[in-house]
């Protein structure tokens, strides 16, 4: 058991201090975004507003996000990411707490675009940073460790919300929000200031390429989305289908939800590690993911057993698990040929994209063709993602093996 222990301890070395302040500024932040989880709910029963309305502010919550993250992409090739981490984490506490004294339909609407908007920019700067502050060779799992401190601060944040709750009332909430952004720029202030901060791969690029012409990382991105709605399904439609489909009380829903987040912790980062080792390429990884992630709605229209939902939940998981530390390896890996932050945003717009219409359009097939029915569209969209990494792949490999020949015959006109 020790050996174990230690062997899983051995796949977090190697990787750069800095790194780990980033990882916890990335556990405070999440863990403080606890009014989330809440927010219709608030909406609904604290402010009186119709499903309607909610509905409403959930699209300017997502617009906000798409934006948030196009704005912090750019200002982080402007100005660099710490400003850009500084300011997206200072103001948002700030917004936060000013969030809970706008009690109408129009200001609330405004207020939570805001809110995201600049919450939003945050994510591209912070993912210019880790490739700044990891090696080449410890990318994948550097986004592995801030995966791990997103998940716990996600898993904490809800649990700490509803206490708040119970005790302080739906206000105690944006008040936590808002001190625990403001603790975390404290620490980012005082552990990653550049003076202070070794960057272990600086990348300057003259003649910065713009992502809007890379085909190869466009192609990427379309795949992503459709990744994305695939995946949020089961953060939506799923635990629906889990009650109403196989009768399990919320309980057994939690417990069900709550084994993703136990197999991430216990085993991504053993995992990548061990892919990081094999001969696998990025896209192959990221490929083979979408297909389990696909087989986990698909096998649920085969059997009524219940014991399918743990198989279903288990593929999910492991798809997930390779799929999304690989893609943003993959991303910030094309965002050295230009313009990182316009490269890191395009990335996080691609998952935001999918936060606005994957879960409505998941709600509204299960509503008007049933949850089976629904179960192979969302395999088709998985089987359109493969279809595109594959197509990646393919496009890729003849790109280096045009470069390879015209390296082969340069050589041979020296030699001559």
């Amino acid at each position: 058991m020790k050996t174990l222990f230690n062997n899983y301890l051995n796949t977090f070395s190697g990787l750069s201090r800095e790194v780990w302040w980033l990882a916890l500024i990335t556990l405070i932040n999440r863990a403080g975004t606890m009014v989330i989880p809440f927010l219709s709910l608030y909406l609904k029963e604290s402010l009186d507003f119709s499903l309607s309305n909610v509905a409403w502010i959930m699209s300017a919550f997502g617009l906000g996000s798409v934006i948030g993250s196009w704005l912090g992409g750019k200002l982080t090739d402007k100005i660099g990411y710490y400003k850009v981490m500084t300011f997206s984490l200072l103001a948002t506490g700030l917004l936060f707490i000013a969030l809970q004294f706008l009690i109408t339909f129009v200001s609330f609407s405004l207020g939570i675009f805001l809110v995201m908007l600049v919450a939003d920019m945050f994510r591209p700067a912070m993912f210019v940073a880790l490739s700044a502050y990891s090696k080449p060779e410890n990318k994948t799992r550097s986004v592995t460790l801030i995966r791990l401190a997103i998940n716990l601060g996600f898993s904490a944040g809800p649990a700490i919300g509803g206490l708040i709750i119970t005790t302080l009332s739906y206000g105690g909430l944006f008040w936590v929000d808002g001190i625990t952004c403001i603790l975390a720029t404290l620490v980012l202030i005082n552990v990653l200031n550049p003076k202070t901060t070794k960057t272990l791969d600086d990348i300057k690029v003259e003649n910065p390429k713009s992502a809007y012409h890379d085909k190869a990382f466009l192609i990427f991105l379309i795949a992503m989305v459709l990744f994305g709605v695939v995946f949020l399904q089961y953060f939506s439609t799923m635990p629906i289908y889990y009650k109403d489909v196989h009768d399990l009380s919320v309980t057994e829903i939690g417990v069900l939800l709550g084994l993703n987040g136990f197999l991430i912790f216990a085993f991504e980062m053993p995992l990548i590690k061990w892919l990081e080792n094999t001969t696998f390429t990025k896209t192959g990884l990221m490929l083979f993911g979408g297909i389990l992630t696909g087989l986990s709605f698909i096998i649920l229209n085969f059997t009524s057993w219940t014991g399918v939902l743990i198989i279903g939940m288990l593929l999910m998981t492991f798809g997930e698990m390779i799929a999304f530390p690989f893609s943003n390896a993959f991303a910030m890996d094309r965002a050295k040929k230009g313009n990182q932050g316009e490269y890191m945003a395009l990335y996080s717009i691609s998952f935001s994209i999918a936060h606005i219409f994957g879960h409505n359009a998941g709600l509204q097939m299960t509503d008007k063709l049933g949850f089976e029915n629904t179960w192979y569209i969302i395999t088709g969209l998985a089987a359109l993602c493969v279809f595109l990494l594959f197509f990646l792949r393919q496009y890729l490999n003849a790109k280096k093996r045009i470069k390879e020949k015209e390296r082969k015959e340069e050589k041979e006109i020296l030699w001559i």
